[in-house]
This record gives C-alpha cells, sequence and structure tokens, in this order.
C-alpha cells in the first residue's frame, strides 16, 4: 500500500483528475475500477472519482509497485541550463524573456533545452520545486510563443496561480503588447484589422482571407505606428492581439501588404538579405495585468505592467 499526502498543490482537484497526475502509469480504467473495488482510499474510506481533495487529506492506494515512477533520480529537466533571463520574479510567478531559437516546450527535436526544463531546473536549483514532494503539480508556463519570436512568456510556480492565470488569459485580464518592424509603412497610423485564418498544418503556415471560408478562424489584431523611417521604408508598430491565432501577427501585416522584416515564411527574402536578418523582428515586449474579477494570491499584480526594455530591433527603424 502506498499513501499520498494532499497539499497545499493538490487541493481543490478531483480525485480522478488528481491520480491521473500523481500516478500516470496507471491506466484510467483500472483507476475507475480500483475506486469502485475500494482499493483507492480517501482517509482510509470509500471515495468518487468526482470527489473533491482537501488539503491534508490521506489517499491510500492498494496497487501494484509498478505503476509508480522511480523518483526524481533521472530528471529530463537538469539537462538543460538553469540560465534564464528573468523580467520579474516573485513567490508566485515568474516573468520571463524568451530569446530568439529557445522553444517553449519540447518540439519534434527531442532537445531537452527548452524553456519550461530552464524554468524548472532553475526552481530546483532554488528548492523551489521538489518533484519528489509533489504528487501532481509540476510549474507550468501560461502562454507560449513561436521559437524565432522573443518575449515575455508566464510560468506559474504554484496550482493557484496556474489556475488563476490560465482564467485571467482565458477572459482577457492581461493586456499583451507585441512590437514588430513592418517591410513598408502602414498608411494608416493606427487600425484594427479583421481576416479570417486557415492553418495548414503539413506546411506549418497560415493562409489569410477578408472573406470567411469554410475552417477558417477570426483573427482581429490591431496595431499602433510608433515610428517611420521613409528612407529605409521600415515602420515600427505597436500589435495588440485581440485573438492569438498561430502566426496572427505575421501572417496578418503580411496580408495587407505590410510583411514583417526578417520574415521567411510570410517576408520579402530581398529585404531580409539587405538587413541580414534571419528572423522575423517580433517581440511580445509588455504585459499588464488588468484585473476586473477575483484574483486571489495574484491581487497585489493587479495594475502592473512589465516590459522588456531591450529590444533586438527597436533602433533599426
Amino acid at each position: 500500500m502506498k499513501e499520498l499526502t494532499v497539499n497545499a498543490n493538490d487541493a481543490g482537484q478531483r480525485m480522478d483528475k488528481f491520480l491521473t497526475k500523481a500516478v500516470p502509469a496507471l491506466p484510467q480504467s483500472l483507476l475507475y475500477k480500483y475506486i469502485r473495488l475500494k482499493r483507492i482510499k480517501l482517509n482510509g474510506k470509500r471515495c468518487e472519482i468526482s470527489t473533491r481533495l482537501s488539503h491534508g487529506d490521506k489517499v491510500q492506494l492498494y496497487i501494484n509497485d509498478e505503476f509508480f515512477g522511480q523518483g526524481s533520480s533521472e530528471l529530463a529537466f537538469l539537462k538543460a541550463p538553469a540560465k534564464l533571463d528573468i523580467v520579474y520574479e516573485d513567490e508566485n510567478i515568474l516573468l520571463l524573456n524568451k530569446h530568439i531559437g529557445l522553444v517553449v516546450h519540447e518540439d519534434e527535436s527531442g532537445s531537452a533545452d527548452t524553456l519550461i526544463n530552464r524554468a524548472l531546473h532553475y526552481l530546483y536549483d532554488k528548492h523551489e520545486y521538489d518533484p519528489d514532494a509533489e504528487n501532481s503539480f509540476v510549474p507550468a508556463l501560461c502562454n507560449r510563443i513561436d521559437r524565432n519570436t522573443s518575449g515575455i512568456v508566464i510560468c506559474a510556480k504554484n496550482a493557484e496561480s496556474l489556475r488563476i492565470l490560465n482564467q485571467k488569459i482565458k477572459d482577457r485580464e492581461l493586456s499583451k503588447r507585441y512590437l514588430c518592424i513592418t517591410v513598408g509603412i502602414p498608411d494608416r497610423d493606427e487600425a484594427e484589422l479583421t481576416a479570417y485564418l486557415t492553418k495548414d498544418s503539413t506546411a506549418v503556415t497560415v493562409t489569410v482571407s477578408d472573406k470567411k471560408t469554410p475552417g477558417a478562424r477570426t483573427a482581429v489584431t490591431k496595431y499602433r505606428v510608433l515610428k517611420k523611417n521613409r528612407e529605409k521604408d521600415l515602420a515600427l508598430l505597436e500589435v495588440d492581439l485581440i485573438t492569438g491565432r498561430t502566426h496572427q501577427i505575421r501572417a496578418h501585416l503580411a496580408h495587407i501588404g505590410y510583411p514583417l522584416l526578417g520574415d521567411g515564411k510570410y517576408g520579402i527574402n530581398r529585404v531580409n538579405r539587405l538587413y541580414n536578418i534571419k528572423t522575423q523582428a517580433l517581440c511580445a515586449y509588455k504585459l499588464t495585468f488588468e484585473f476586473t474579477t477575483d484574483s486571489g494570491c495574484l491581487e497585489y499584480l493587479n495594475g502592473r505592467s512589465f516590459e522588456i526594455k531591450d529590444v533586438w530591433f527597436r533602433d533599426m527603424v
């Protein structure tokens, strides 16, 4: 028999959700069967899959040892460096400046050097994350940006912060602003654009149309011109994504005739070579917390804004 004690990061979860994360090797079918047969108990008594757990509860598991992991002797995240560019940190969150070339999560390359693994290694070294002390929670990233886009990514250090931030992002109570350079100067200094994006998963690109087509998703992009250079025919824009579609800024601005400098998929290669830029001039440079509903343990962040000052392409216009 193995017993798990429900900690603060586990509390509030349904029993089945908790066990799926705490004992990932246990098949779902057996999980339900063992609860029904009382081989899984809560505080020594029968429980249901929908039972909500409380801090301090004891979960008894009368199941084979083969379903339990071997501890933290081989932690994949330790293969990644612990080096991070930290914009802000407190006991609940990390705001990280993801650099160009680094992926947020593991991709088809299989490399262990990802932003999340760097964050886990960093927190592990600080003794703020101990896999052996956690049953079901792992610090997690709340948003993602492309490999070749730089900018702010949010990492939640605990389960309550993760839950709140995920809901705030869904409810658009976090304001994210991007900086980019366009080839060509938009004819309007600011605008709200609406188009329809269709994703091609094979080519890893999107196509943009002004008319709704089957399978297309609505994309709304707001921009404001911050700086113009007519001699270079370049403009520095601040962009607000009303929707968050794949490659939205890059594809949408290219669609209206102003592709991003350095963009190899939607841009102008001749111009990219002229400036010797091999990646898109795009950065998620500013994050503002604009809570309008209860924000629990993160209330102190309401109204605060964080910004990357040293954006690599900012002075090119």
